[in-house]
């Protein structure tokens, strides 16, 4: 017996960044049939360095660092399908299963039927309109990702909002040249914020960019302003906001944070029973590792959730006891597949004869 007897799958992970995929290690290394479907890109496929990652060095780009991922997941069992899910509805579980509620996943002509649901489909930042560097050449989303790489350089924070304001004041801690670009729009900070920014050795420019140059390895050199004047920048910050990938989650009505994320327990749990949402879509530093960390909790957590063993005394009195037959409780293709992994315990070890100690 296991989880997902008369399901295709145990698990369905919507999304293929470090939140999602690393559910998917964890769902599928304890034992958990594993489907992820992934549309492709993303925030940290933008990456060309991969910063704040222990144990990956720097050189490594964020597409580079998702196939190494996707490899590694794919070798211990799970399953990739390339594709946008356009809708996940709730189901009854079918009579074979010990699980009485699932998920029908419809992505492209393909439909399945899974027992839990994990959401890592993330947001998409709002791109400021040219002239602009190239992403992660003078055009930098993450601030905690990115600061390390600004100290004592000039750096521009574009926008006309408090988000804005306050990036540029945190950049002083790291340089002493920062300005902030209304890019000719009029400031929308609060009074409060506009006394503190005038506080800080903080220059706001109103003007249009007309212009840029870059330097000759492809890095922001300047930026040129309509008034006819030159700034030279290696490198700043859009804060426009972001649009959140929340298409299931409207279509499935989970409950959201005042800021537009969506409500968890420290376990990835939503308001809908067998629905996890993880990384980006939910509240708190949007970083890999914090996405990697909110993965491992959720794949654990769908783990527990699933797991047909230790049975309670409540289930033995319903269901008898467990017999040899119904363990382990892992599908016949995840168990070949872990027994045959260069990972396992019993690797390169030839069963076919045993020699006992004298």
């Amino acid at each position: 017996m296991y989880a997902n007897d008369g399901f295709d799958y145990d698990v369905a992970v919507v999304g293929g960044g470090p939140a999602g995929l690393t559910t998917a290690l964890y769902t599928t290394r304890l034992g958990l049939d594993t489907l992820v479907v992934d549309r492709g890109g993303g925030r940290a496929a933008m990456m060309q360095e991969t910063h704040n990652v222990i144990g990956v060095p720097e050189h490594v780009s964020g597409n580079e660092l998702l196939q190494t991922a996707r490899e590694q997941v794919e070798s211990y069992g799970a399953t990739f399908e390339r594709g946008l899910v356009e809708d996940v509805e709730p189901i009854d579980g079918p009579d074979s299963s010990p699980i009485d509620r699932g998920f029908r996943v419809s992505f492209g002509d393909e439909t399945v039927d899974v027992c839990r649901v994990a959401l890592a489909t993330g947001f998409a930042d709002e791109r400021p309109d040219p002239p602009l560097p190239r992403t992660g050449r003078g055009l930098h989303y993450c601030l905690h990702c990115d600061a390390f790489m600004f100290v004592d350089e000039p750096v521009y924070v574009m926008g006309t909002g408090d988000s804005a304001a306050y990036v540029a004041m945190i950049m002083l801690n790291y340089t002493d040249d920062v300005d902030v670009l209304t890019r000719g729009e009029d400031p929308e900070w609060s009074e409060e914020t506009a006394a503190m920014l005038e506080a800080h050795p903080v220059d706001v420019v109103r003007e249009e960019i007309t212009g840029m140059t870059r330097r000759d390895d492809g890095w922001l050199e300047s930026f040129e302003f309509e008034d006819g004047t030159t700034r030279e920048y290696t490198g700043g910050f859009p804060m426009y906001g972001s649009n959140y990938h929340d298409d299931l989650v409207e279509s499935l009505d989970l409950d959201r944070t005042e800021d537009g994320t969506v409500a968890v327990d420290d376990a990835g749990r939503t308001s809908v029973d067998g629905v996890y949402a993880v990384g980006d879509l939910t509240p708190g530093h949007n970083q890999v590792p914090v996405a990697m960390g909110e993965g491992a909790n959720a794949g654990i957590a769908i783990h527990m959730d699933l797991r047909p063993f230790p049975r309670s005394l409540e289930e033995i009195e319903a269901r008898g006891d467990v017999s040899e037959g119904d363990v382990p409780a892992i599908s016949p293709a995840l168990r070949s597949t872990a027994v045959e992994h260069e990972g396992h315990a019993g690797a390169g070890v030839d069963r076919s004869e045993t020699v006992a100690d004298d």
